[in-house]
């Protein structure tokens, strides 16, 4: 009976396989077809366009069938690597602007767009040769089974006894193995090509490297801005009252005398508030126990009850343990602005290829990666590292934060 059950649910599997692997030259065959009804050599013309553009319609479709298929039977997931549409943007003329063209709404600008990126995706082409790969190969062999059947109901209904039952045998026999050809052929040129991974990787790096300048820039605005604000703000202030008490020593010494506690209290200020600047420019701790050590100073200050493990004291290059701190304290922070958190869990595993942090909070979840957020600012820093950021938030809680860096402990 298990025999059975497999050449059953193998037959379905090679039909399902036949169908899709025909779908895309069934196109051209029916063009063919229309063209010598026609019987117009110049009317062939129309056949073939209309073939051209249903078989471009149809690719995708079927691509995405296969990957899903092989997926679902074999648990191997193979990346489509297609392009992604890029943002429209309004401008002040009321215009919309997609990288290409201006269009007088946002529908039309996103209709362009997509046009342009389906229409001169390279993609087309790996996804063309596949469609030609699949029907020679895993379509031929999912047309056994099939075959068998039709050989073996041929056969007895022409009274050919012995054709029936070969044709039988061949389909029971061929079924539980005829689809499996699929898996091994969809990996094997469904998957990105050198051409297109290479092209991914420079737009991946060229979008790190505008963040990076992004980043940078605001980082020292910000550092500019805290000096202005705060501690030069607090010396100007220190300057004047130490002036005053200068002119007003001989004449009112109490009153200098107040004047230079007053400018002691605030000398005092000034260098606590340049240590906090200090501190979230690059934690000293940081730079003198690692990164651990550091996660632990932060969790003590922070309002939550965090629990901080880690196997190992892994010291790891300067800007890695810098991007990884930094990580776990934007996620910290956001557990406790948006998540109305209690409670919060840091664990960190490192080992000879890389390093795992974990944050788990207890808040209410419904955390997504926005691109334009902090948590979408978090994963191309990571990624600046060949790093990345895994995020599971259900509504309710909990939500999980992943971090994964590869790299060497020094």
């Amino acid at each position: 009976m298990a025999w059975v059950a497999k050449a059953g649910v193998g037959f379905v599997r090679a039909c399902i396989v036949l169908a899709i692997s025909v779908l895309v030259p069934a196109v051209w065959a029916s063009a063919v077809v229309v063209a010598i009804w026609w019987r117009n050599p110049w009317t062939w013309i129309a056949p073939v366009v209309w073939a051209g553009i249903g078989t471009l319609l149809l690719l995708r479709p079927v691509c995405r069938m296969v990957r899903t298929l092989v997926a679902r039977w074999t648990g191997t997931v193979i990346p489509a690597d297609y392009r992604e549409l890029g943002t429209v943007v309004q401008l002040s003329t009321g215009y919309w602007w997609n990288g290409h063209s201006y269009e007088r709404s946002r529908r039309d600008s996103e209709k362009d767009l997509a046009m342009r990126v389906r229409w001169t995706d390279p993609a087309n082409w790996r996804d063309l040769r596949f469609a030609a790969i699949l029907l020679v190969t895993a379509g031929l062999a999912a047309a056994i089974p099939p075959a068998g059947v039709v050989a073996a109901v041929l056969g007895f209904a022409q009274s050919m006894p012995l054709l029936g039952v070969v044709g039988l045998v061949v389909a029971v026999a061929s079924a539980p193995y005829a689809w499996r050809a699929l898996g091994p052929i969809a990996v094997r040129f469904l998957r990105p090509t050198p051409a297109m991974a290479l092209s991914d990787r420079v737009e991946e790096l060229t979008a790190q490297r505008a963040d990076a300048t992004i980043a940078q820039a605001a980082e020292i605005r910000r550092i500019e801005r805290d000096l202005h604000d705060g501690a030069q703000a607090r010396l100007v202030a220190l300057g004047l009252s130490l002036a005053t008490a200068e002119k007003l020593m001989e004449t009112n010494p109490a009153q200098a005398k107040a004047l230079l506690k007053e400018a002691r209290v605030g000398a005092a200020t000034s260098l606590s508030e340049l240590r906090e600047l200090v501190r979230g420019i690059n934690p000293p701790v940081l730079n003198e126990r690692g990164l651990v050590d550091a996660v632990r100073a932060f969790a003590l200050d922070s309002p939550l009850e965090t629990a901080v493990s880690a196997e190992g004291e892994p010291r790891l290059d300067p800007p890695i343990e810098s991007a990884l701190y930094f990580g776990i304290a934007e996620l910290l922070t956001n557990a406790v602005k948006h998540a109305e958190a209690s409670q919060a869990q840091i664990t960190i595993v490192a080992d000879s290829t890389g390093i795992v942090a974990t944050v788990e909070d207890n808040g209410r979840g419904g955390a997504e990666v926005n691109p334009a957020g902090g948590l979408g600012g978090l994963r191309r820093r990571l990624a600046a590292f060949d790093g990345s950021l895994e995020i599971t938030s259900p509504l309710g809680g909990p939500t999980r934060a992943r971090m994964t860096m590869p790299c060497e402990s020094l």
